[in-house]
């Protein structure tokens, strides 16, 4: 491959922050889906200020790990499956993309679920029809619009999410008791507390972000003229990884910010009045109403059917993205619909299985569980392999994880297998 001029529009320095802002800034936003909004809506309720402290503990495991993704698509030009379909076993490989769509596919009837009740407090009607609906606009979007247009449309999405700092001002915060529960940890002997950790740490590390972020890196370059993968461009290196940095740094950021405003409008209102039994977003919005007021409710109501369009072509996108690296089919969002074939069926497949699901005695609180049990299975190994892959000098060229990424990406790993363990030992227990 020929090498490129350098990307000047990749420098950080030399570029507005909103033409820097993509992979990582959509990826973090997706993270907050309406699955997400019910775990954060739940521990507030539950518990109030007093876990807040744990989004600021996931925020850099979660960010270290999202970068070495980006890198990983960046670098090699391949997603997450393409480097372990190269280098690691394919039964290893079709186990975990196989899991990874059960789990996306649950999530996603959940999401849509979710976005169908949340429609219906707001103006009424059918759920299930807007169920469908929702589902439809999700696949005709990814399918039919241009990639530079679709990321656009994914970024102001993103907006949505300023929703729920709008809730926080519309409530009584004890300014006070919230600043301590965030910044002094509070930790608790209980199996409900335990099982709230391991909830919060299993939504904010996904496996499902992994493949996404760096599939839309190896989608940058290939939709970008002046952009190589770095093994065959290093001149482009300090600006990439620079913009990488900044972008997954902030999307993270944001992603938790957001986190936190739930569990604060939660816990401030719900919680406070003894509501403390939250299972769904839209259980969270209708609780809302009668003590926190219309503004609220109708605000984080909004919030949930913004942050659900963003998220569920995400979730489709990295199962479709995954299963097509693993089976060496053209993919990517760029490409016209019959360049990508099964690309483009796996990602409508995935969606429209997640509607029908609503029509069948799809129990949304166990799904999400059996989800979130899926998930924890197949992130640990994953992150693992990430791990392995990002210190091979043959699949990174010069560019290996090295220093303080290196060590925080093992920590993540570490907790996020603590996590698993304790998870699956409550259930046992």
């Amino acid at each position: 491959m020929a090498l490129a001029k350098p990307d000047e529009t990749e420098n950080p320095a030399k570029s507005r922050v909103l033409s820097i802002l993509g992979p990582g800034l959509i990826t973090g936003a997706s993270d907050d889906d309406p699955s997400g909004i019910a775990t954060y809506s739940q521990v507030g309720a539950q518990f109030g200020f007093s876990i807040s402290w744990t989004m600021l503990f996931s925020y850099p495991l979660m960010a270290a790990i999202q970068e070495i993704s980006g890198r990983i698509g960046r670098t090699t030009g391949r997603g997450v499956a393409g480097n372990i379909r190269r280098h690691y076993p394919a039964r290893l490989l079709s186990a975990i993309v196989g899991l990874l769509f059960i789990a996306n596919t649950i999530n996603i009837a959940a999401d849509l679920g979710a976005m169908g009740d949340a429609l219906s407090l707001l103006i009424g009607g059918t759920h299930l029809l807007y169920v469908v609906l929702a589902g439809v606009l999700c696949v005709v979007l990814q399918i039919f619009v241009q990639y530079t247009r679709y990321v656009s449309v994914l970024k102001w999405l993103t907006v949505s999410l300023f929703a729920y700092f709008g809730t926080v001002m519309a409530v009584h915060i004890p300014w006070g008791e919230m600043i301590r529960g965030l910044f002094i940890p509070t930790l608790s002997t209980s199996t409900a507390f335990w099982t709230s950790v391991v909830a919060i740490l299993g939504t904010t590390i996904s496996p499902y972000l992994f493949f996404w972020q760096a599939s839309q890196e190896v989608e940058d370059v290939e939709a970008t003229s002046n952009r190589d993968p770095l093994k065959y461009a290093p001149h482009q290196a300090e600006s990439a990884l620079g913009r990488i940095r900044l972008d997954t740094y902030i999307g993270m950021a944001f992603s938790n910010l957001v986190a936190i405003a739930i569990i604060v409008t939660t816990a401030a209102t719900l919680h406070v009045h003894g509501i403390t039994n939250i299972q769904t977003s839209s259980q969270a919005a209708e609780a809302l109403r009668p003590v926190a007021g219309r503004f609220a409710f109708t605000v984080f109501t909004l919030g949930i059917l913004g942050t659900g369009l963003l998220a569920i072509p995400v979730l489709a996108g990295s199962a479709a993205y995954a299963i097509g690296e693993a089976r060496k089919w053209p993919t990517g969002l760029a490409r016209q619909p019959l360049q990508a074939k099964a690309f483009y069926a796996t990602l409508a497949i995935a969606t429209l299985v997640g509607v029908a699901l609503n029509f069948t005695s799809f129990n949304p609180i166990q799904a999400l569980f059996w989800s979130a049990v899926i998930n924890g299975v197949v992130a640990v190994p994953v992150m693992i392999l990430m791990m392995l892959l990002t210190a091979n000098p043959k699949v990174m060229g010069q560019f290996t994880v090295t220093g303080i990424l290196r060590l925080t990406g093992w920590l993540a790993t570490a907790v996020m297998a603590a996590a698993v363990a304790g998870m699956l030992v409550t259930a046992v227990l």
